[in-house]
């Protein structure tokens, strides 16, 4: 039993350092493949480890719901591109429900012979878990369009939704205080169960990536907690690790816009402006055919591809990859802008673009991109809308003034490829579609990407 014991510890030890590896190797492009296998391995080990635990006298559930899982997990990581975010946030409600169920058990299971410190992380556990389930549930149902994606706002919300919380936190204490009340935990569990639907409808589609990282962390959290309650190191390190660079991420999300976590939870962003509309109206736009937009890039020196959600939407990464080597083959300079929140989770067009196997040295971010633009022939937006607005730079009564944006409206000429006339995420109006310069291109991104692509094609032939 002893030497179990001892390759159980060393699976758990090799399966941390494999964790931590693969959080390091995930921060560069170039490791990134690294870090997916290494998190991989390290989970199989993970699981392995815990299944030799001689505590265990039948393995009869824990074959089925590995089935179970298999059968669910399966499916949802075969989603295409465009859903990662709802189902990275229907992976953090999984996760949630797990520790929820898991700190609910253990609470009944213990009874009251549990020490004050055990009982307030366990109870610490369940309101993270519990509020991080719903919550991410309400993510993932407004990043599917299933729910509004629009804030939904009253008076005094903010006040209703703390105090819903508070009372959670509250009846917790109370349960530490006197562990033999176990009637009030099921409040313990439900209230911040609540909460959770209270904390994401006012936030607008426009903060879905701050959103889903700070799920994240929440996630982390309660799997730290949940690792002192059955005091297992791996778990403690794995949800620490999970937690903090979930929060880490956040903190750089927020600050990518230029907000702090408090506008962000409570700030309602997202609301479509009346006024935009009305611009709509009275403000000329300059519209171009396929033709017309192969004739400007290929007379181009210096190109910066912008992405956005709609190139997500529209799966166009493929054709996106054949505009580079066409471009490139004229002599063309290709670069891509990359703006930290652009789609709806972090990273989303990097992934996207690695998938069309463009190289990972011309995906440049904004602070690296940006001196570029006033030197750039054709900045080619596809997509993208409020990580482009100038008026987060010249409006101070814009719900993102001061958030970073790609400058790319310094370029000489900005080709922007979009459906409609539709405002974005934060439901505003985009200056830049009635610069002088700027050409939109009606369609969808993909055919008219596609369009371009054979265009040049064909000059390149004559």
């Amino acid at each position: 039993m002893q030497a179990s014991q001892n390759i159980i510890e060393i699976t758990y030890l090799v399966a941390t350092a494999l964790f931590i590896l693969s959080l390091k190797w995930m921060s560069s492009p170039s490791t990134a493949r690294h870090g997916v296998w290494a998190g991989e391995l390290g989970m199989v080990l993970a699981i392995a480890g815990t299944l030799l635990n001689h505590g265990i006298v039948d393995y009869k559930w824990i074959a089925i719901a590995l089935v179970l899982g298999t059968i669910i997990g399966v499916p949802l990581g075969m989603v295409q591109m465009t859903a990662v975010p709802q189902r990275t946030a229907l992976s953090h409600a999984f996760g949630a429900l797990c520790v929820t169920l898991v700190g609910t058990s253990e609470f009944y299971l213990r009874g009251t012979d549990v020490s004050r410190f055990t009982m307030s992380v366990l109870c610490m556990e369940v309101i993270l878990g519990s509020l991080t389930f719903t919550g991410s549930l309400m993510a993932a149902g407004k990043l599917q369009e299933v729910l509004p994606q629009r804030p939904i706002t009253y008076k005094g919300q903010n006040v209703v939704n703390l105090g819903v919380l508070a009372i959670a936190v509250g009846l917790a204490a109370y349960v530490v205080i006197h562990p033999g009340h176990t009637h009030v935990f099921p409040f313990i569990v439900g209230i911040p169960l609540l909460f959770g639907v209270l904390m994401i409808i006012p936030i607008g589609g426009a903060d879905m990536p701050t959103v889903i990282s700070l799920l994240n962390s929440y996630a982390g959290l309660s799997a730290a907690a949940m690792g002192f309650v059955l005091d297992s190191k791996l778990l403690i390190v794995a949800g620490a690790l999970d937690g903090a660079s979930g929060f880490i991420l956040s903190l750089n999300m927020s600050k990518a816009m230029n907000r702090s976590f408090s506008n962000v939870l409570f700030g309602a962003f997202g609301q479509e402006q009346a006024a935009g509309a009305a611009a709509q109206e009275t403000r000329n736009v300059r519209s171009a055919s396929a033709e017309e937009a192969a004739a400007i890039l290929s007379a181009a020196n210096k190109v910066v591809i912008v992405p956005g959600y709609g190139l997500a939407v529209a799966q166009a990464q493929h054709k996106v990859r054949e505009l580079y080597d066409a471009l490139t083959k004229r002599g063309v300079d290709v670069k891509f802008g990359i703006h930290p929140v652009a789609g709806r989770m972090p990273g989303h067009m990097n992934v996207l673009l690695a998938e069309a196997d463009i190289p990972y040295d011309k995906l440049l971010d904004l602070d690296e991109i940006n001196g570029d633009f006033p030197q750039t022939d054709v900045a080619l937006v596809i997509g993208a809308n409020d990580v482009t607005n100038p008026a987060a730079r010249t409006d101070p009564g814009s719900p993102i003034y001061g958030m970073p944006i790609l400058d790319v409206d310094k370029a000489r000429t900005v080709m922007v490829i979009k459906r409609g006339m539709s405002p974005g995420f934060a439901g505003i109006d985009n200056p830049l579609y009635y610069l002088d310069q700027t050409l939109m291109l009606f369609g969808d991104a993909k055919s008219f990407v596609g369009d371009i692509v054979r265009e040049l094609g064909s000059a390149g032939h004559n």
